[in-house]
C-alpha cells in the first residue's frame, strides 16, 4: 500500500478529531463529586483561591493549545512525510501510537524534573500543596515547548492524526489520576498502570517521593528504568521551597524569573549550560553560593563555590 502524503490544509480536520469538549460533562461532575465528599468527610480537598487560579491557568492552557495545535501537529505532518514508511491505521497502529506517545511522556516527564529548563515549564504542575482533580489544570503556558520530546512518534511513520488522537486520550487519562478519593487499585492494575496512588507520591515531597513514578498511563516505564515508587506513607504536597502566592502569573513565572536572575551571574559559557541543563538546586555559580552560606560564617569566593545540587532545592 502506497503511503498517504498529508498537506497542511489537511490539518484542519484536527477540529474534527477534538475530543476533549466531549469529557467537560465528565470532568465538571468529578470535581463536584469530589468537592462534595471532601465537605462531607470534612477533608481540606480544596482551597477557593488555589481552585480559582487553577481554572485561570487551565483555561489560559486551554487556549494556547487551541492556537498552537496546527502549528505544533504540522512539525508532526513535516516529519510523518518525510520518513520513507507509514503505520497503518488499523485498530493495532493505535495501540503502537498510544504506547509510543505514553514512552515519550515519561522521558519528558522525567527530563522536566531532572534539568532546570525543563523543569521550568513543569514546575507549576507541582506547586499546589493538595491533590484533586483541578491540579490536572495546573499545567505552565510554556509546557508546549516540550512537544520535541515526541518527534520520535512521527519518525515510526505514525499520521499526525491518530498522533492527535492518542495525544487526548493520554491528556484526559492524567486527570483522573490526580485525586486522593482513590485509594489502591487491584493489584494486576496497580502494576501496570499509573494510578491515583502512585501519582500522589509522585507529587510528594517525601524524600523518598521525589522524582518517582514519572509514568503517564504506564506505570511498566518507571518499573524497567528504576524511579518506581509505591505510596507507603500520605504525601506531603507541593515543593521543597513552598510557593508564596495564588497570583496564575506568578506561579506560572515564578521558576522563570529565577532561572534568568541566576543566568545573569553565569561567566561562561559552561556555567550557562550546566545552569539550564543541571538538576533544580544545583549550584553553579559563587552568587547562588553565597545566598546559601550565612555572610558572618563563612568568606565565599568562586575558587570556593561546589558544584553539587543544594539540600534545599530540587523538583518535587
Amino acid at each position: 500500500m502506497e503511503k498517504q502524503i498529508f498537506t497542511f490544509d489537511e490539518l484542519q480536520q484536527l477540529d474534527d478529531l477534538t475530543i476533549m469538549h466531549y469529557a467537560i460533562p465528565v470532568i465538571v461532575l468529578s470535581v463536584v463529586v469530589e468537592w462534595i465528599v471532601g465537605v462531607y468527610k470534612k477533608r481540606n480537598y480544596y482551597h477557593k483561591t488555589e481552585f480559582v487560579s487553577a481554572l485561570t491557568i487551565g483555561a489560559v492552557n486551554t487556549i494556547l493549545s487551541g492556537v498552537l495545535k496546527i502549528w505544533l501537529f504540522g512539525v508532526a505532518l513535516v516529519v510523518y512525510n518525510m520518513v520513507p514508511w507509514a503505520m497503518p491505521r488499523e485498530w493495532w497502529g493505535f495501540i503502537i501510537c498510544f504506547v509510543a506517545v505514553d514512552f515519550c511522556r515519561y522521558w519528558a516527564h522525567r527530563i522536566a524534573h531532572e534539568q532546570r529548563f525543563w523543569w521550568a515549564t513543569h514546575v507549576t504542575h507541582h506547586s499546589s500543596e493538595r491533590m484533586n482533580f483541578s491540579v490536572s489544570f495546573r499545567t505552565s503556558w510554556t509546557q508546549h515547548i516540550k512537544f520535541i520530546f515526541f518527534i520520535p512518534v512521527p519518525l515510526l511513520g505514525i499520521d499526525p492524526f491518530t498522533f492527535f488522537i492518542c495525544h487526548q486520550v493520554a491528556v484526559l487519562y492524567q486527570f483522573f489520576v490526580h485525586t486522593e478519593l482513590v485509594k489502591k487499585m487491584p493489584a494486576p492494575i496497580e502494576y501496570i498502570f499509573v494510578t491515583p496512588s502512585h501519582h500522589r507520591a509522585h507529587h510528594g515531597t517525601n524524600p523518598e517521593y521525589i522524582d518517582k513514578n514519572y509514568g503517564s498511563t504506564f506505570i511498566i516505564w518507571d518499573r524497567m528504568f528504576g524511579t518506581f515508587v509505591p505510596e507507603e506513607k500520605k504525601p506531603v504536597y507541593g515543593l521543597t521551597k513552598p510557593v508564596t502566592s495564588f497570583n496564575p502569573v506568578y506561579l506560572v513565572f515564578h521558576e522563570w524569573v529565577d532561572l534568568v536572575k541566576d543566568l545573569k551571574h553565569t561567566k561562561s559559557v559552561k556555567e550557562v549550560f550546566r545552569m539550564l541543563f543541571s538538576p533544580p538546586g544545583t549550584i553553579v555559580t559563587a552568587h547562588q553560593q553565597l545566598r546559601l552560606v550565612p555572610p558572618p560564617q563563612q568568606e565565599v569566593t568562586p575558587e570556593k563555590v561546589i558544584n553539587q545540587p543544594a539540600d534545599t532545592a530540587g523538583a518535587a
